[in-house]
């Protein structure tokens, strides 16, 4: 086939990203904020299924990311702190074969997608409303990413299939 790329070669043609792209599974992570919960998410599918899925995340009324939710996620290697604070509004036009609520005010609220995207729910704590010092907030944001890999694993396996 003329349009692969020689083998071992790293460069692809057009077609070939076009196509794999497309092979992927959409999935839109959404939260209330699209500052925690949603975030780490994002990051955490991106980078434990990301040959297998294209991920987005947003919020019902996005604010901005969490600083804890950047730390935390670099304590495990993996830097969100590119990542900015995004409205749903802004994939109402878009696809996706999964969208996944973090959060129940975010699962209550959810705009309509086409009826071919499955909707899944995960009822996550808030740990943007930690109180506590520094250190108490950033174990419940510890907990919670936590809680939400465990998850994403259960989903990668099920998903990607």
């Amino acid at each position: 086939m003329q349009n692969l790329p020689p083998q071992g070669s790293k460069h692809r043609s057009p077609f070939f990203e076009s196509y794999s792209n497309r092979m992927k599974k959409r999935v839109l992570i959404l939260c209330t904020g699209n500052s925690a919960r949603s975030q780490m998410a994002e990051g955490l599918l991106r980078d434990t299924g990301g040959a297998l899925f294209e991920v987005a995340s947003a919020g019902t009324h996005p604010s901005s990311v969490r600083e804890e939710a950047i730390r935390v996620m670099r304590e495990i290697g993996i830097d969100i702190s590119a990542h900015r604070s995004k409205s749903v509004d802004e994939f109402l036009d878009e696809e996706f074969d999964y969208v996944i609520t973090v959060c129940d005010n975010a699962k209550e609220s959810c705009p309509v997608f086409p009826a071919r995207t499955q909707r899944i729910h995960w009822s996550f704590e808030d740990p943007a409303a930690a109180m506590g010092d520094e250190e108490a907030r950033l174990a419940v944001f510890r907990r919670v990413r936590d809680e939400i890999r465990a998850r994403l694993q259960e989903f990668i396996r099920e998903a990607g299939r």
